[in-house]
């Protein structure tokens, strides 16, 4: 069998082990049932799942249907920008809270882009802070800064 899309079949390969891993670390805890659900229950389903669609994209990557596609080079400039702004937000959130922080995140890791523009990254940065204001502080009611704390 020859892998005819390689990006798929990666893909596939990535979801089997992150499924497995959280299906796994899962039956640690309490599983409970359907009608009475564990802390274990659904992280454990839902890691069997992830490893099931991921069974299923790397076998579909087999066909011979699908047409030859190569995985790409990996650009380090790209993945050290995404990881890096991460970081920076892990790192601010405390001190400049979630505005700044979410502005910072959407700022750095667009860099990573190679069609970079500041408008979209703005329309982007004002679109996260508005949708995690509102599902995060209004929505679960969770408690971190949302200001900078020397405000």
């Amino acid at each position: 069998m020859k892998i005819r899309n390689q990006k798929d079949f990666v893909s596939g390969l990535m979801y089997i082990g992150l499924g497995s891993f959280f299906a796994i670390l899962a039956r640690g805890y309490q599983m409970g049932t359907a009608a009475k659900m564990g802390s274990g229950y659904f992280p454990f389903w839902l890691g069997v799942l992830l490893a099931l669609i991921g069974a299923w994209v790397a076998f579909k990557s087999l066909a011979t249907e699908q047409e030859d596609i190569k995985l790409p080079k990996i650009d380090i400039p790209s993945v050290c920008w995404v990881t890096g702004s991460t970081l920076v937000f892990a790192i601010c959130l405390p001190i400049l809270g979630l505005v700044a922080s979410l502005f910072l995140l959407v700022f750095i890791s667009a860099l990573a882009s190679h069609e970079f523009s500041w408008k979209g990254t703005l329309v982007n940065a004002i679109f996260l802070i508005v949708f995690a204001y509102i599902a995060f502080v209004w929505g679960l009611k969770l408690q971190f800064p949302v200001w900078p704390t020397f405000l």
